[in-house]
Formats: structure tokens, sequence, C-alpha cells
């Protein structure tokens, strides 16, 4: 199996090593905390393959994590729900693409750093949203920093040709990602159901006549 770690990973791997071996020398009991951080730091920041179920009828789930919360709001005229999927630090951080589809617009707000599991935090915390426009539709993915995550990144650009399933960011260490869609998508997951990034589907637009038997993977 083809497996990975983020980029991310080499500033922090460079110096835990640094320090492992510094330690092993000087004081065992460090040497041992710092062993923990390295083994943990290579967990956290795996990146592993996903089959991504592809179409322009269904959503796949932008995270791994725990949904915890899914309402109902308005995005101007048009009804719209959002599902919430809180990622432990036991999670895989990437954050992936829901849909195909362009980049319209990417915006930054600075904010607290509330427990992200309380649904406040889509309105507090340090977040960054992403709108993604496929056909006549409008998506919105948000990374939310949490009470122990302090670094948001991701590697578009506004007016980017995206590709479902693919791979666009990380947030570090405990956090939340949300996903709003229109009410053309039939939601396909209930609260307290763990999802996949880039595997589960979220919701479907059964409209869209894609015979399921027929549709599409790619390892991504």
């Amino acid at each position: 199996m083809y497996f990975r770690f983020h980029k991310e990973i080499s500033a922090a791997l460079i110096i835990l090593f640094l320090l492992v071996i510094f330690f092993y020398f000087i004081y065992k009991p460090l040497f041992l905390i710092f062993l923990i951080l390295l083994i943990f730091t290579f967990y956290f920041f795996r990146d592993p393959e996903r089959v991504v179920p592809l179409g322009d009828d269904i959503l796949v789930s932008p995270a791994d994590g725990l949904i915890t919360n899914i309402s109902e709001h308005k995005e101007g005229k048009k009804s719209y729900t959002k599902v919430s999927i809180f990622l432990s630090v036991f999670n895989v951080h990437i954050q992936r693409l829901p849909l195909s589809g362009q980049i319209t617009k990417i915006d930054y707000i600075e904010g607290k750093f509330i427990n992200a599991t309380l649904d406040k935090a889509s309105e507090e915390n340090e977040r960054l949203r992403l709108t993604l426009k496929s056909g006549s539709n409008v998506i919105y993915i948000t990374q939310i920093a949490g009470l122990i995550a302090r670094r948001i990144i991701c590697y578009l650009k506004t007016n980017e040709r995206v590709n479902q399933g693919e791979r666009y960011g990380i947030i570090k260490f405990g956090s939340r990602v949300d996903i709003e869609f229109p009410n053309s998508y039939n939601l396909m997951v209930s609260i307290g159901q763990q999802c996949i990034g880039g595997e589960t589907i979220i919701a479907r637009d059964f409209k869209n006549n894609k015979n399921i038997q027929s549709r599409e993977y790619k390892k991504i």
C-alpha cells in the first residue's frame, strides 16, 4: 500500500530528530519524551491515499473525523445544509475537495481558538472559507482552527480549477471542517458518524441521473 507523509512534517521532524539524538546522550527521560513526540509527529502527518468516488452528483467528505453538528440556514435566497466535522489529534488532518469546479473566493477570518466541537466555533474561531462553484451550484468549505490547532494551511488560489478528492490543505493538531451545500443535494450522513476524507459521500443530488453502478473511482 502506498503511504506518505504531508510535506509540513519536514521542519518538525528535523528538530525532533536532533533533540532525540541530543538527549539520548545527555538525559534519558527527555530522550524518551522526544522519541514519543517524534513517533506521534509521524503519525499525525500521515497522508494515506484514498479511493475517491467521482461525479458531479455527489459531495465527498472534505475531512476525516466525527460529524458533530448538522444544521440548515439561508445563504442569500437559497436554503443550505451545513455539516460540521470534528478532527481529533488522532485523525488524518489533510483536507480534500468535495467536488470538482472553480475556486471563486477565499476568505481568511481572524478569530478565537475555542473548542472546535462547539457550534459557535463556526462564527468565532479563526477560519478559512473557500467558495467552490460547480455548474449552477455553490459549495462552501471552511477550515476552522480549534483549541489546540493554531495554523490553517490552504494551497489554493482564487479562480483555480480543482478536482474532486484532491488534497488542498491541512490544519495542525485538532480542528474542524464545515461543508455547506444547497438543499438540492440530499444529506447522506448523520450526527455521530465517522467520515473518511475523500471517500465518505456527504450528500447526493438524486435529480442528477448519474448511474451509481457505472460510477468511476480514482485513487488519490
